[in-house]
């Protein structure tokens, strides 16, 4: 799925105005019918709704939405914030339909006096302002959005001794919020939704950890934007889905052989740190590399001779880390860097590699945090090289950011400058390619963030790599089957009690979910 801006968006609305066509008016009715049927879904009559509106979009949007529920026996209140300018287009319309319906109470804020009483039970649909904000809210606005966050938090000791909160529930985004950059804003004057119901496409501001008290769950509802327009405009964000890994993923000749399916090197393992050879070797090979050499300190060989037998072992000289490496012209392709530790010697061996190698490598770990000390090494990579960090690692290779666009953005020049792709571990796992695109995986649960997903992750993307498949293609397979059989986990296990291994344990079910027609 193409991810687009809010200014991309809001194009996008007018395309579909201009080419449909459609007013914008009934544009506007068509995204609020898909509000009231989220609404009329999760919540029963006896809940009163009770809506603030903006002057503009956002809060016609809120005001067709109110009259929508009305008309199906919703008890609905709307206040409105005068800002002292007359409504204008589409949420003039509206309020002017609401004002002939009569069913709902309609009421001016002026004031943050005029705050309404809320019942404990009431639930808050925030339609006060839109995506199109460029700067903070400040001044009577903010103070409305700060009583709206106090009836949300209370019930939380820190706020107040009452029992129950409020539900919020925000249109298209938590007002106060920027769709993608949020440098300066300031938290406390952002809406902090239960529930976001954006249109069409999630807003890129939706994937960054620091925004999710302010968005809460949410969800993208379709309101049939024009697909010419759609496919004409041009992005560089987008959301790996199950769809585009299918394309992917191909079907096997009845005549393909082991050697038809790559030989990987995985360069794992160290003196107290076996497991992750174990992790990544098993992930690799069920991810459908045909052969597998695993390359250990020799303390290593009987471990992974036992807990991996379809592995073959190239066993190092040293008894405890990695010092050397095998002849490279035998294998398809090559990982290194779960578990190897950070001693000298494996440091030098890491060099040699990266100057040896002609294929382009998975780099994962301590592999990472050795090329972090050793940062004029990057350019020694081999183009379309697959790094693998975790926020951390990646912080010691590039540096320090404020916040996760900024994060993004860094991300993209790296990838570039490099040319190399990254693979930033998280909730939504980012891929950045060293033309400039970004894609943000879809897959993956809480439960992953346990220790050795990370190994299985960088065994599955070595596998793919193995079998021919692009680099490209390897890292956003990889990252959204890694996340798809930790979802199949933890239906049958949980989030609390799931382990890496448990996630190449469903890697044959993640590959099963992909065939076509699979649920």
């Amino acid at each position: 799925m193409k991810l687009f801006t809010t200014k991309q968006i809001g194009e996008l609305d007018k395309y579909t105005i201009e080419n449909e066509p459609i007013s914008d008016n009934d544009l506007m009715e068509r995204a609020s019918l898909q509000i009231t049927g989220w609404l009329t879904k999760r919540f029963s009559t006896e809940r009163k709704m009770v809506f603030f509106a903006g002057p503009g979009n956002n809060g016609g949007d809120a005001l067709a939405v109110a009259r929508q529920l009305a008309d199906l026996d919703f008890q609905s209140e709307v206040y409105l914030l005068d800002l002292e300018k007359p409504l204008k287009g589409s949420p003039a319309i509206n309020w002017q339909r609401l004002e002939q319906q009569g069913k709902v109470k309609l009421s001016l804020i002026k004031t943050v006096f005029d705050f309404p009483e809320i019942g404990s039970t009431d639930v808050i649909l925030d339609g006060l302002f839109g995506s199109g904000i460029t700067r903070p809210l400040e001044g009577f606005p903010a103070e409305i959005v700060q009583k709206i966050n106090a009836l949300a938090l209370r019930g939380q000791p820190a706020q107040s001794r009452l029992t129950s909160k409020n539900t919020v529930v925000s249109i298209d985004i938590p007002s106060g919020l920027m769709g993608e950059d949020n440098t300066g804003n300031i938290p406390e004057n952002i809406i902090q939704a239960d529930f976001t119901l954006t249109f069409q496409f999630p807003k890129i501001s939706f994937f960054f950890a620091e925004n999710e008290k302010f968005i809460g769950n949410w969800q993208a509802l379709p309101i049939r934007l024009h697909p010419d327009g759609i496919a004409q405009t041009s992005t560089d964000f987008y959301l790996i889905e199950k769809e585009n890994v299918q394309q992917i993923i191909q079907k096997r000749s009845r005549f393909g052989h082991k050697g038809t399916y790559g030989h990987a090197l995985l360069i794992a393992g160290s003196y107290g740190k076996m497991g992750a050879a174990v992790l990544a070797s098993k992930a690799c090979l069920r991810s459908g590399a045909g052969l597998l050499t695993t390359h250990v300190p020799h303390l290593g060989y009987s471990i992974i001779q036992t807990a991996v037998p379809e592995a073959m072992a190239s066993v190092d000289q040293h008894e405890y880390m990695f010092t050397e490496f095998p002849d490279l012209s035998q294998f398809s392709a090559i990982g290194a860097g779960p578990g190897i530790g950070l001693k000298s010697n494996t440091k030098k061996a890491l060099s040699g590699l990266l100057g040896k190698s002609d294929v382009p490598l998975v780099i994962d770990a301590d592999a990472l945090n050795i090329l972090a000390e050793n940062k004029n090494w990057l350019e020694k990579l081999p183009e379309n090289s697959i790094l693998t960090p975790h926020p951390g690692e990646f912080k010691r290779l590039a540096g320090d950011t404020e916040n996760s666009w900024l994060r993004i953005q860094q991300q993209i020049e790296f990838s570039k400058r490099y040319k190399v792709i990254v693979v930033l571990k998280g909730a939504f796992s980012t891929v950045s390619m060293p033309g400039g695109r970004v894609f943000f995986n879809s897959a993956g649960n809480p439960g992953m963030a346990t220790a050795g997903s990370g190994d299985v992750l960088t065994g599955i993307i070595l596998g793919l790599l193995a079998q021919g498949i692009s680099p490209e293609n390897a890292a956003l397979t990889g990252v959204y089957i890694h996340g798809l059989a930790g979802d199949l986990a933890v239906r049958q296990l949980s989030e609390y009690s799931l382990v890496a291994g448990d996630i190449v344990k469903f890697l044959g079910k993640a590959f099963m979910h992909l065939k076509p027609g699979s649920k």
